[in-house]
């Protein structure tokens, strides 16, 4: 009996050592190796959205397929937009045109400057003459009234010669080719090209091209979204942790990560970032009163920060927007830590071809 009572104080014994020790590894691995399973690849959504409208000609890409930076996606009716390019140029003819027409009106505003202004120096050497000879009375006034006026009005028409003049320069630029109509046109040609050019969509990176279900005769709306596109190299992971367990997390901690899609193998990747806030402390003004949470819970849930990691290469092919995986960070220039760490995550990625 008392065999018995002796050997059940030891299991006693031995489950409480157990779960202290338990509870006390738990306290401090959290802190200096947290573990989270709340963890997804995450990567940029692009929404591939065409410039112009029309009607889609050709689709070139299926659905999900691997697509290089480039690569053409899908095709609108040019035909409209082909016009209108040389519609434009012959604009920028016409415009070239008038330039030229503008040169020759400027060599004969130049030429009319030139007259006016013999004009007006012969006017005023006239009334100089006239006005000494009325000095000594030996002209009537009404002939120095005549000078005068006639040295006005050459005046006049000189500065509006002048003034034609410098309107036809001003209109022409500095060189040929710079005259306010020329440039209009080009900028009208351009932007015809621009538009031209917007009809054919093209990769804006190595992706991939998921959820597809643009077809050929479907109608493009400008700034309107027709495909999903993934960039390949832009995944990245994000861990979500309680926040006690990211005190000591910085970018010298180092992550082990297992995914679900790759049982018993472990990935090294780095910390980047640390969100700076979460959507339930987000406020907008409303014009309401404050909103107080109430929690009838003894323990209230513990607040998750989420955490940014990178791989320095590509994360293998299978995984994608959504993947699911297990995360350990742990300080890098403690062996003892990182040992604990690799333990842990080799355990789970073990476990992941059980569940």
């Amino acid at each position: 009996m008392q065999t018995a009572e002796h050997a059940f104080r030891r299991w006693m014994q031995s489950l409480i050592i157990i779960f202290i020790f338990l509870i006390g590894y738990i306290v401090i691995a959290d802190r200096y190796v947290p573990l989270t399973t709340e963890s997804r690849v995450q990567g940029y959504v692009i929404q591939i959205a065409p410039e112009v409208t029309g009607t889609v000609t050709a689709v070139e890409v299926h659905n999900n397929q691997q697509l290089k930076r480039g690569d053409k996606l899908f095709s609108i009716d040019a035909r409209k937009y082909q016009l209108a390019m040389e519609k434009a140029q012959l604009a920028l003819e016409q415009a070239h045109e008038q330039e030229d027409a503008m040169y020759a009106k400027v060599e004969a505003a130049e030429a009319n400057v030139a007259t006016n202004q013999a004009a007006f120096d012969n006017a005023s050497s006239e009334y100089r003459r006239i006005s000494q000879l009325a000095k000594q009375k030996l002209v009537s006034v009404s002939m120095l009234d005549s000078a005068l006026a006639n040295n006005n009005a050459s005046g006049a028409n000189l500065r509006a010669a002048q003034q034609d003049l410098r309107a036809l320069t001003v209109q022409l630029g500095s060189q040929p080719g710079q005259s306010s109509v020329v440039r209009a046109a080009k900028n009208s040609l351009q932007q015809a090209e621009l538009d031209l050019s917007h009809t054919q969509v093209f990769a804006p990176s190595d992706g991939v091209v998921t959820n597809l279900q643009l077809e050929v005769g479907s109608t493009a709306n400008s700034h309107m979204p027709l495909l999903t596109f993934i960039p390949t190299d832009s995944l990245w992971i994000a861990a979500d942790f309680r926040e006690k367990a990211v005190a000591r997390i910085d970018k010298q901690s180092k992550a082990l990560v297992a995914f679900d899609a790759f049982p018993g193998k472990v990935f090294s990747l780095d910390v980047q970032s640390r969100d700076f806030g979460v959507a339930a402390a987000q406020q907008s003004p409303n014009g309401q009163l404050t909103h107080v949470e109430t929690n009838n819970r003894w323990v209230r849930d513990a607040q998750r920060v989420r955490i940014n990691l990178t791989s320095q290469s590509t994360l293998p092919q299978p995984l994608f927007v959504g993947s699911r995986a297990t995360v350990v960070i742990y300080p890098e220039d403690n062996s003892g830590w990182a040992l604990l760490a690799r333990s842990q995550i080799k355990l789970v990625s073990w476990l992941h071809y059980i569940y």
